[in-house]
């Protein structure tokens, strides 16, 4: 018999959030309660909106923001209802406690596809120099001329816990944030903090070689694990925990790097699992949470409260410009989070403080939430001109999935490739891709990432057109 609805869920007309997010996360807090338990059904979206007085299309929105996120499925005739997969929510996490930021190299290309870099024209210089122009007119400005914690300025901390914990669902505090320059800093550090020689952790392939490299520079052994379209492959995963001591995997779960694909929920909980029962540390690189384009980014595995052992690292770089170097790293690990304070400490005293009381300020006065959004809309309309750049000039020759989020795609030719070969011709016309080996060692490997964000229309349409001549 189907469960029967009784639950309460109240809308506040004068929240910043929209109606649809309020009511899917007062569903999810009844999941998440017990009050809405695996299999239960869900009301039809007309009573619902009858219940709540809202407009049906507003449920409807938020019932897609429960399938995306892969609370509820859909049964054909039969009704929406609580997927039969979920977290477990009895245990709660003690609050004890890159990213692909990388920066351009030096090129004589007149158009550069690169891995997915933000377009520095539309970052909010003006507004960066405003601030700093406020912080050197405060009549404290001597006291910033001096060292400051190793970990990053406090109140700059403090503005990023509760970005994390308010719009990424985490649980953590000021003593578990260090500030870094940058998220391959954060890379680094993690890994040099976290493994020695003999050490396995596990990376996705393909994936992100800057971060391989700051693996096996720490003296770990690295173990691929194969990506398709959920995401990292589990059955991978097990095969290498039953055979080897793994001290960590890094992974890039929100929109994988290269292919983009997103890490399905039911993937996450058995990572989640299976970190738990073998005791490894899940390193999350959160490299564009920012720019996402469908209802909202997925939440990190970092923000399950079951999971014990997990870095998180983010980066400001993407949001404002990549010549910005701020990136952070968060773990509930305190023992952890000391060393890397220490080894900080020892390559670079302190991070740029009047830059994070720069980003502060224009935290604090709205100016970033609203660049946040302005780019968003800038790069998804550039998204969907490169679809259509695709379709008209690659649609028989390539297969590509539209990315919900991110500055690239990742596209798979219909037939064997030589892009080497490709890449030299392009090349010879003044155009840079990346070819596989960028991506991974795997021989096999015959996509590309070709990043968008940073490339104006007629770049894009002339780049795209000179590909499609060399692609069978």
């Amino acid at each position: 018999m189907l469960r029967p609805w009784k639950l309460e869920i109240r809308v506040d007309h004068k929240s910043e959030k929209a109606i649809y997010l309020q009511i899917a996360d007062a569903i999810i807090e009844n999941i998440q309660s017990g009050r809405l338990k695996s299999g239960d059904v869900l009301p039809g979206s007309r009573s619902l909106a009858d219940m709540i007085h809202v407009n049906r299309n507003t449920i409807v929105e938020a019932l897609n923001v429960l399938l995306n996120e892969e609370w509820i499925l859909s049964k054909e005739r039969k009704g929406t209802f609580v997927a039969d997969k979920l977290p477990d929510f009895s245990k709660p996490r003690s609050s004890s406690i890159t990213s692909v930021d990388t920066e351009p190299e030096k090129r004589n290309f007149r158009i550069v596809f690169d891995d997915g870099y933000p377009d520095s024209k539309i970052a909010p210089v003006t507004e960066l120099a405003r601030g700093y122009r406020q912080i050197f007119n405060q009549n404290a400005r001597w006291q910033m001329m001096g060292y400051t914690d190793e970990f990053g300025q406090t109140d700059f901390i403090e503005a990023i816990v509760r970005m994390l914990n308010h719009q990424r669902g985490m649980q953590v505090n000021s003593n578990s944030v260090c500030v870094t320059r940058g998220s391959q800093m954060a890379m680094y550090l993690t890994a040099r903090c976290l493994c020695q020689k003999g050490d396995f952790v596990m990376v996705e392939n393909p994936g992100y070689q800057p971060a391989w490299k700051a693996f096996e520079d720490a003296g770990a052994s690295l173990l691929p694990v194969s990506v398709d379209k959920e995401g990292l492959v589990i059955s991978d995963v097990i095969s290498y925990l039953k055979k080897h001591k793994v001290r960590a995997l890094y992974t890039t779960p929100h929109h994988q790097y290269p292919t983009t694909v997103t890490l399905s929920l039911k993937r996450r909980l058995e990572l989640i699992r299976l970190s738990n029962e073998y005791g490894f540390t899940i390193i999350e690189d959160d490299y564009d949470n920012e720019f996402h384009f469908g209802y909202r980014p997925i939440l990190p595995i970092c923000s399950f409260p079951e999971l014990r052992n997990y870095v998180y690292i983010g980066t400001m770089s993407k949001v404002v410009a990549p010549a910005l170097r701020i990136g952070y790293l968060t773990s509930q690990d305190t023992e952890l989070i000391s060393k890397i304070g220490t080894l900080r400490k020892i390559i670079d005293v302190q991070g740029d403080g009047i830059m994070e009381q720069a980003v502060l300020q224009l935290i604090n006065d709205g100016t970033i939430k609203r660049h946040i959004k302005r780019a968003t809309s800038h790069y998804r309309a550039k998204r969907d001109f490169t679809v259509s750049l695709l379709n008209q000039y690659l649609k028989d020759k390539v297969t590509f999935s539209v990315p919900e989020g991110g500055l690239a795609f990742w596209i798979e030719p219909n037939r064997k490739v030589d892009w080497q070969k490709v890449s030299v011709k392009m090349a010879a016309s003044g155009i840079k891709i990346l070819t596989p080996d960028h991506f991974g060692h795997d021989p096999a490997l015959n996509g590309i990432r070709l990043g968008y964000g940073s490339l104006p229309e007629n770049d894009l349409r002339e780049g795209i057109m000179h590909l499609a001549r060399h692609v069978d």
